[in-house]
């Protein structure tokens, strides 16, 4: 059942799997679900009732006092995935999709919805449209211009006059910590053509960008999704397989949840519910480094002092680096630092947002605004997109339904994917959440021409060794060749500022 106002539009999503454009759906045939007994003009008033009574960490607490909380309990919270996994999620959405439709226009066209990233690990977020058509990012040689923090050597994102980042993709300076991940991979890029040259290739730069985009692709199946999703769907997803002749082919395990005719497009099911996972695990303050932070936690957002003309330091975006809010990786990421401390860990995948995430948008601090409640934002934009319930998609895949859900909870397919999460302890996401997920990931990857699973089936890391592209001092301690090569081809603080 549709809620838009006026005249009907012909869907821009519209229900068939086999739909060549940016977005689609998993699940065109089901009904879409609807709040029961909820009057479509009271939809965004009963979300947001929910969200402030259901599916916040801390009522009534301020995310600095929530912060002392997560001190306190810090297991009780922690899942076992490092915090850094939290942002690198986000940064991997920032490259796969973007919809920049404000929420009111969803409301009144459901069907107005237009993806502006190519549904592919392509690093076009880093790497926007390339150097001739975009050079403004680059130093003519092949390498992306870098910023520096005024008054210190460390590095920061170009920057305007205004403090706003010029990159490949504006949302990845929204807040400190996604903006230094950009940032890592803007120098590891810079290292990786500096290798180049040095092993004589034709064309560094694209050599360059070719190893740096199959490391990421690499590190986005075998060290992100792996750790999200349960093993078994993982390995049922993507498979790796050496006929009898020695070739090397990947196949997919999981068409009857994802497929297309042509091109992979972005499913609703995916960019609207299951993947929105990472919200929950958000924290209200990290620790940042030791040098200029010691062990206090820098808020997200830092909403304490609204109104004082105070200024304490926080890791919200769209401005130069500081020293308190450089990001040390190590306390993000495992990489190799034995103290029972490092990393600190996301919060675990379920129904409870952090304290923080209260305060988004221009209305900081008031608990009646939609753009304040993220929760109750993705409620809606399920609503709104016309997605299916949560038990009915499982049904559909025939995924075992896990969840019994309260007469007062929403059948929504975001909030029963954190349900389910959450009845398996909150680890990683449960069936349903895996299954959507790591069909998505997997067809993204086998549907794109120039992923390695295409161009050079046989791939791996190691193989880029006897070149000198990559070295055994990126992979360290790290046999899997995860996400902490990246950031230690960088040059990015690993272990202190």
């Amino acid at each position: 059942m549709s809620h838009a106002k006026g005249p009907a539009r012909p869907a821009f999503a519209p229900r068939s799997k086999l739909y060549k454009g940016r977005f689609g759906r998993i699940c065109p045939g089901l009904t879409p679900w609807t709040p029961p007994g909820v009057p479509p003009e009271q939809i965004e008033a009963h979300f947001v009732a929910f969200a402030n009574e259901h599916m916040t960490e801390r009522p009534g607490l301020s995310p600095g006092e929530a912060i002392e909380i997560d001190d306190e309990l810090e297991t009780e919270f922690s899942s076992a995935i490092p915090a850094g996994y939290t942002y690198f999620g986000q940064f991997v959405d920032h490259d796969i999709t973007f919809d920049p439709t404000p929420l009111g226009v969803e409301i009144t066209d459901p069907e107005g919805l237009d993806n502006f990233r190519t549904p592919r690990l392509d690093l076009d977020c880093v790497y926007g449209s390339g150097p001739h058509d975009q050079p403004y990012m680059y130093d003519g040689a092949g390498k992306f211009l870098i910023g520096k923090i005024e008054g210190s050597d460390l590095d920061d994102l170009p920057r305007n006059p205004l403090g706003r980042a010029i990159i490949g993709d504006m949302r990845n300076d929204e807040n400190a910590i996604v903006s230094q991940i950009q940032l890592a991979f803007l120098t590891a890029h810079n290292t990786l053509v500096d290798r180049a040259v040095a092993a004589g290739k034709a064309d560094p730069f694209m050599e360059a960008r070719r190893v740096l985009t199959w490391l990421y692709q690499h590190c986005v199946w075998e060290d992100f999704v792996r750790r999200i999703c349960i093993d078994e769907v993982v390995d049922t997803a993507l498979v790796k397989m050496k006929g009898k002749d020695g070739r090397v082919q990947w196949g997919l395990g999981l068409k009857d949840v994802y497929n297309w005719e042509y091109n992979p497009f972005m499913p609703l099911e995916f960019s609207v519910a299951a993947y929105r996972f990472g919200h929950s695990m958000v924290r209200n303050g990290y620790q940042t480094n030791f040098t200029h932070n010691q062990l206090d936690r820098v808020p997200l957002f830092n909403n304490t002092t609204a109104g004082s003309g105070a200024s304490e330091p926080d890791l919200r975006g769209f401005g130069p680096r500081t020293e308190v809010t450089t990001v040390q990786w190590d306390w993000y990421f495992d990489m190799g630092n034995e103290a029972d401390f490092f990393p600190q860990r996301a919060r675990k995948i379920d129904t409870k947002l952090a304290n923080a995430l209260l305060f988004l948008g221009e209305d900081d601090g008031n608990p009646a605004s939609v753009a304040n409640k993220l929760a109750a934002r993705n409620l809606i934009r399920g609503v709104m997109m016309e997605l299916p319930s949560g038990p009915d998609v499982a049904a559909k895949l025939n995924v075992p339904v896990t969840v019994t859900l309260g007469d007062d909870e929403p059948a929504a397919l975001w909030y029963y994917i954190l349900r389910e999460a959450e009845g398996q302890g909150g680890a990683r996401l449960g069936r349903l959440g895996s299954t959507i997920v790591s069909a998505v990931f997997a067809g993204l990857l086998k549907g794109d021409p120039k992923a390695f699973v295409n161009v050079d089936p046989g791939w791996t890391p190691e193989a880029e060794l006897a070149s000198g592209m990559l070295t055994e001092d990126d992979k360290q301690d790290n046999s899997d060749w995860g996400l902490q090569a990246i950031l230690r081809i960088s040059g990015q603080p690993v272990s202190g500022v």
